[in-house]
């Protein structure tokens, strides 16, 4: 049956304190209640918002959902309104308004292209010996700041910054410009509160990004920055210099913030499942996989809008060309008709064939950093539990603190100890 595309009495919210609470019961609710449901987010005009895998995975995957607005005629100028809302000067607007995953079509490939080839195969498994040398100077450091029986915040102590050195290292930023990154990427992932200092926050980073750019043209080194330099002078048209900055942000920014928390929530999820855990520990050749699970379940609760290119239906909902398409990534990744017990982990789940999860995305859009992520967490994690085989909460479940903030699922700070109590 296809019912036709209305304005509902009430939207959901996607912002809203109880969905943001309660992620993965808010979104079970919303999938079990329909395919398609519609919502706002952001003072936006309703959306629809897509709640099950088969309809989650079109959207990813079917060419008509375009990512840049503005290749829609009849699409709402949504961004617009965020970047009024997010305080972002005009005269910036130009940086964050055509990032790689916001475009389409051959302007997408073209910059694709150019960033791919920091993310071959080949480069990722050349960068995993440097992988293992920060993870294990890191856990060095842990163990130094808990022998004595101290809680160690593994989010500042190690989720964040093992990531964050690793995509600075590729790009090419120099560890002495790192800490404003730091800054800047706290206040970009939770813009309402750092609202006034947004315009002060995006000047900054754009001033630094354009001063790295002139470095490496002067200087060049084994870095994507270098590399992306290199192609600007061999094919002059190919890449302006105002890309190479919004590509740059693009990359630092979200090249580390997924697998942050993707640790994080790891970690927090072998501790609650000890027999997944033994099972890894009896056989580490498992982790990859588990990896996935892991990607499965967070720590992404949504994509990116899409806009629909022409009338079509989806989720048996005639949705009409224009309309924005939310695709909502943990209500499809738990969504039961495609996965067996879905909100159980299970290591053992064939993420890589009948299971396959939408963690990374889908289609062109597919997150060219997703083999180094799953890198960085197989190799962060065997470490880190071989390491510490008494790992465990500080506090109780119920005392660790979750960030209250839409599109993730995260914590503020992870409260562990290393050794057991009886053993300081």
């Amino acid at each position: 049956m296809t019912t036709t595309a209305g304005n509902p009495a009430e939207p959901v919210e996607l912002l809203s304190p109880d969905l943001v609470a309660d992620p993965f019961g808010g979104y079970a609710r919303m999938r079990e209640q329909a395919p398609m449901l519609t919502g706002t987010m952001m003072g936006s005009r309703p959306m629809w918002l897509v709640t099950r895998y088969d309809d989650v995975r079109r959207v990813l995957t079917d060419p008509r959902f375009l990512n840049n607005p503005a290749s829609v005629p009849e699409a709402p100028d949504t961004r617009t309104t965020v970047m009024k809302t997010l305080n972002i000067p005009s005269d910036l607007v130009d940086y964050l308004d055509d990032k790689l995953m916001q475009i389409d079509g051959a302007h997408h490939r073209r910059l694709r292209t150019l960033v791919s080839r920091a993310f071959t195969a080949r480069r990722v498994a050349a960068m995993r010996p440097r992988v293992e040398e920060i993870t294990a100077t890191l856990l060095d450091r842990m163990a130094e700041a808990g022998r004595d029986g101290t809680p160690v915040d593994l989010m500042t102590s190690f989720c964040y910054p093992l990531p964050f050195t690793v995509i600075c290292e590729l790009v090419g930023i120099d560890e002495t410009d790192r800490p404003g990154w730091y800054e800047w990427g706290m206040c970009l992932s939770s813009p309402s509160e750092h609202i006034e200092r947004i315009p002060t926050v995006m000047r900054e980073c754009v001033d630094q990004m354009k001063a790295v750019i002139a470095r490496r043209r002067a200087e060049p080194r084994d870095d994507l920055i270098s590399a992306l330099i290199q192609a600007q002078e061999d094919n002059g048209d190919r890449l302006t210099d105002r890309e190479m900055v919004t590509l740059v942000f693009t990359l630092v920014i979200t090249g580390h913030e997924t697998t942050t928390h993707l640790l994080a929530n790891s970690v927090l999820a072998l501790l609650e499942n000890p027999d997944q855990l033994a099972l890894l520990r009896a056989d580490p050749s498992r982790w990859p996989q588990a990896v996935d699970e892991f990607m499965r379940l967070g720590p992404t609760q949504w994509g990116l809008p899409r806009y629909a290119a022409e009338e079509m239906e989806l989720g048996g909902v005639r949705i009409p060309a224009g309309a924005t398409v939310m695709p909502l990534i943990l209500p499809a990744n738990t969504d039961p008709r495609k996965f067996r017990d879905p909100e159980r982990l299970d290591i053992g789940r064939d993420t890589g064939g009948s299971e396959a999860h939408l963690g990374f995305g889908r289609g062109a859009h597919y997150c060219l950093g997703a083999p180094l992520a799953v890198q960085e967490a197989e190799v962060a994690l065997n470490e880190l539990f071989a390491r510490f085989p008494d790992l465990s909460l500080a506090v109780t479940r119920e005392e660790v603190p979750w960030s209250l903030r839409p599109g993730v699922t995260r914590v503020d700070r992870l409260p562990l100890l290393l050794t057991r109590p009886d053993a300081t």
